[in-house]
């Protein structure tokens, strides 16, 4: 061993704590985590989400009490097809403790680089009405977007994108990265246009979602014929069997040239993932993506113009594990690091 490197080191680290960090990009993340050589403890006080302070109080705030981000829940499940359970998904991921504060890859601490707070959920008036419900996410929404503020929303099923997105793209009409198993382009079903499978037709229909800047990734099982809308409207379409011959940077290639510059909507259905991941879903599909795949994807969105986002179907009952909790939390982190560098460059406003 290199006798002088090891007296250097004993000189620098021998009597240091663990706040004694010198490079200075990791020493302002440690800023924020360490009080004197002390950090809080993971599985201390009331769970938020990704361990950011609770505020209930902002959505009657003026301007949203200053927030850059509002991290809400959707605990609502009325539009789902298959098994229910997803109106446990919010709670289940603020139960996930050791998400950040850093992504390694992306180097970003977001925490310290905006005003983001988890702000309850939304306020809903009936637990059995689908109709009221979608009513009282766009009302929620609206006023997020209306105080100049980017929501980052935990669902509950994928039918509440559609709500999400009528208040996102109320301006003008929005792109979106959509990492699901399944297109969601269907139509009504029994009298209902709300179900999770079918939000994003809606959406174009509405003229809150340009097709033309879409892209879909992950997509398999026996649905597909449902999809025509997605070709239809001019949707990109990616399916899952095709991310290993193109590979994931050709992905994240083409997923930048379908947003381009413009204002870009980030959704992720947790069935996306393999169900040897991510078995807690409602609509799972075995031949899905891994974790390290959909956060490279992900990743490589860096810098792009993230306006919003949210991770959806996440049904914490099927899974014993914990495991797609925790993926859904460690991709909830990961959009706020690309809500987070995309204001920091002056991008990611409504």
């Amino acid at each position: 061993m290199d006798q002088e490197k090891l007296a250097k080191l004993r000189a620098r680290y021998a009597d240091a704590s663990g706040a004694d960090i010198h490079d200075p990009h990791f020493a302002r993340v440690a800023a924020d985590q360490f009080k004197g050589d002390k950090r809080k403890w993971p599985f201390s006080d009331v769970a938020t989400f990704l361990g950011a302070p609770y505020r209930p109080d902002a959505l009657a705030a003026p301007g949203l009490g200053g927030l850059d981000v509002a991290i809400i829940g959707l605990p609502m499940d009325l539009g789902v097809t298959n098994r229910a359970g997803t109106r446990l998904g919010p709670r289940a991921v603020r139960a996930i403790e050791r998400i950040g504060p850093m992504d390694h890859v992306m180097g970003t601490a977001p925490l310290g680089m905006l005003k983001a707070a988890d702000i309850g959920d939304v306020p809903f008036r009936s637990r059995y009405s689908l109709e009221s419900c979608h009513e009282d996410i766009e009302a929620t929404f609206r006023t997020i977007v209306e105080a100049g503020v980017s929501p980052l929303a935990v669902g509950g099923d994928h039918s509440i994108t559609y709500s999400i997105l009528r208040a996102v793209g109320a301006r003008r009409p929005v792109g979106m990265v959509h990492i699901d198993a399944h297109c969601d382009t269907s139509g009504p079903y029994e009298g209902s246009k709300f179900h999770h499978g079918g939000p994003f037709r809606q959406a174009v229909l509405d003229g809150v979602l340009n097709p033309q800047r879409v892209i879909q990734i992950g997509i398999r099982g026996g649905a597909e014929y449902l999809w025509e809308f997605s070709y239809e409207s001019g949707m990109t379409v990616i399916h899952a069997d095709e991310v290993d011959g193109l590979g994931i940077e050709a992905v994240i290639a083409k997923a930048r040239a379908v947003i381009g510059e413009g204002p870009t909507y980030v959704s992720f259905d947790v069935d996306s993932l393999d169900p040897a991941f991510a078995p807690g879903t409602g609509t799972p599909e075995v031949g899905g993506l891994t974790p390290r795949e959909a956060l490279a994807i992900l990743r490589g969105l860096k810098g792009a113009d993230i306006v919003a986002a949210d991770v959806v179907e996440i049904a914490p009952q099927y899974d014993a594990t914990s495991n797609t909790a925790h993926c859904a939390a460690q991709v909830l982190f990961t959009e706020l690091c690309l809500i987070a560098e995309a204001r920091a460059l002056g991008k990611g406003r409504l």
